[in-house]
Formats: structure tokens, C-alpha cells, sequence
């Protein structure tokens, strides 16, 4: 028998819905179901509701998600580092990550239970933050980015990066992103970022509107070690995967490297990236 937790968009009543019949068939199948406590409340499962979250994660077999792309990053940030498989069930927009449509969430469920499925591998970002020589370090890992901006009462902001063991130069600019190849679809792409296949392994180096002569993206290798410090009194924030998590001010070190363990998506060979990005931007056969 297996662990299975359900991960369910908060906003969309369909994924509250489904969730509670997945719940009701793999409890009937003698599987252990869990679902964090917000998650639960919305969709009605409080009998397996989870409220901490190193029991939700530990000893999880599969991981699914009812929602869009933000419901998988919210998975990843609950499993950890503990590779737990993720499937992606899309109740969103067309989504990058995920993997099924809601007709096909129970079979699919069921394929992964007879062991007839794939597994993708994505690179994760190990991020630590150290916001000042008094305060604790910060420890994130991150499937699409980190970012670090100007707060919303400043202009720019000057950021010292170096590459390795190097200083590479300081920027000036609204901000600068750190992302995966499975990030490269996300913000840096909305900054005219390359699109980098996800099952590739690289670091994406992307300058938020610099206010200097250099402003492309740079793909570095994935055994690279990024830093980025902040060089001046000017206020920023760190954000991972779309989530706030701090202020920082002059001299805080944001650290980057290749976590040692991937993020592991659930596949069954029906989606290419290549076909997604196709019909996520209209590109029609010609």
C-alpha cells in the first residue's frame, strides 16, 4: 500500500471536488491518504487533514496536484528534498508542469500504482540567504527561480555577482533572476530570457531591466556556485518560486548551486515541451 498526498488549488472548486473522490478511491484501496491543512479545509478532507509539514512529506510515496504550475512549486516546497514523485493533474491554464488532464487524474493515478509511468528529472535550486552577519541563514530550494528586486519605494538596485570564486560585476537594475531550465518559461522569460529545454541541466543568469550596456542572460554551467550580494543602502527582496520570503539590505548574500536532488515529475510520455510551447503560444503548423 502507498502514501499518497493531495495537494489542491485553493481558488477552484473542481480541484476541491476531485481531490475528495481520489481520496475516497485510494482509502478504499487500502492506500494512506494526506493532505496539508489548508488544502483539506477547501476541499472538504479535514478526516486527513496534515497540519505540519515534515509529516505531510515523510515516507510520501507520490505526490498529486490538482491545480496548475503554482500547485506543483508548492509541492516541491513541501516534500523538500526527499524526492518524493509529483503528478500533475492541471486545473489551471495550460500548464508547463503538469502532466494530465482531470478525466484522466484517476487512471493515471492508477498507471503510476502499477508502475507503468516515467519519471522526469528537473534540477532544483539549493538557495541560502544570509540577510546580515546577525541573523540566521535562509535554506530554500527552488524549481523555477529566485529572485531578488528592487522593493517598491526605490528605483534600482546594485547587485555584485560572482561567478564561482570570481567577481563577475555589479549591476545595476531592477532586479536579477537565478533560474533552472524548467524556470526558463517563467519570469525570465517574460524579460526576454532564452527558453532552455527543462530536462537540460544549467544556471540562467537574468538582469531585470539593467540600467547599463550589458543586459543579456548568460547560461552557465550546472556545476557553477552563483552569489549575488547587495552593494548599496537601497532595500531589495528575495523571492523563490514566486513566494516573498524577505527583505534584505546592504551586503546580504544571496548563494545559489545545483541542489544534489532533482525534483521528480511523474511522466507517461504523452506531453513534449516542444508541443506545449506550441500551443501555449499559438504557434500553428504551417
Amino acid at each position: 500500500m502507498s502514501a499518497v498526498g493531495l495537494i489542491v488549488h485553493l481558488g477552484r472548486e473542481s480541484a476541491g471536488a476531485q481531490a475528495r473522490e481520489l481520496a475516497d478511491w485510494l482509502q478504499a484501496e487500502g492506500h494512506e491518504v494526506r493532505v496539508p491543512a489548508d488544502d483539506a479545509g477547501v476541499a472538504g478532507l479535514t478526516d486527513v487533514a496534515i497540519a505540519d509539514g515534515a509529516s505531510f512529506a515523510a515516507g510520501l510515496d507520490l505526490v498529486v496536484t490538482l491545480g496548475g504550475d503554482g500547485s506543483i512549486l508548492r509541492a516541491v516546497e513541501l516534500i523538500g528534498s526527499g524526492g518524493t514523485p509529483i503528478l500533475g493533474v492541471d486545473h489551471g491554464q495550460l500548464g508547463y508542469l503538469t502532466e494530465v488532464e482531470p478525466a484522466d487524474a484517476s487512471a493515471a493515478v492508477a498507471r503510476w500504482l502499477a508502475g507503468e509511468h516515467t519519471i522526469d528529472e528537473r534540477m532544483l535550486l539549493d538557495v541560502t540567504v544570509q540577510p546580515g552577519d546577525d541573523q540566521l541563514a535562509l535554506h530554500y530550494l527552488a524549481l523555477n527561480e529566485v529572485v531578488v528586486e528592487r522593493a517598491a519605494e526605490v528605483n534600482t538596485i546594485r547587485l555584485r555577482v560572482d561567478i564561482g570564486d570570481e567577481f563577475f560585476t555589479t549591476y545595476a537594475a531592477d532586479g536579477m533572476i537565478l533560474a533552472t531550465p524548467t524556470g526558463s518559461t517563467a519570469y525570465a522569460f517574460s524579460v526576454r530570457g532564452p527558453i532552455i529545454a527543462p530536462t537540460h541541466r544549467a544556471m540562467l543568469l537574468t538582469p531585470v531591466s539593467p540600467h547599463m550596456l550589458f543586459d543579456r542572460s548568460m547560461v552557465l554551467d550546472p556545476t557553477t556556485s552563483l552569489t549575488l550580494t547587495v552593494d548599496g543602502h537601497r532595500p531589495a527582496t528575495v523571492s523563490v518560486d514566486g513566494r516573498r520570503i524577505t527583505d534584505v539590505g546592504d551586503g546580504a548574500v544571496i548563494r545559489c548551486v545545483a541542489a544534489t536532488q532533482p525534483a521528480r515529475l511523474v511522466s507517461f510520455g504523452a506531453r513534449r515541451f516542444h508541443d506545449v510551447l506550441k500551443a501555449k503560444f499559438g504557434l500553428n503548423d504551417r
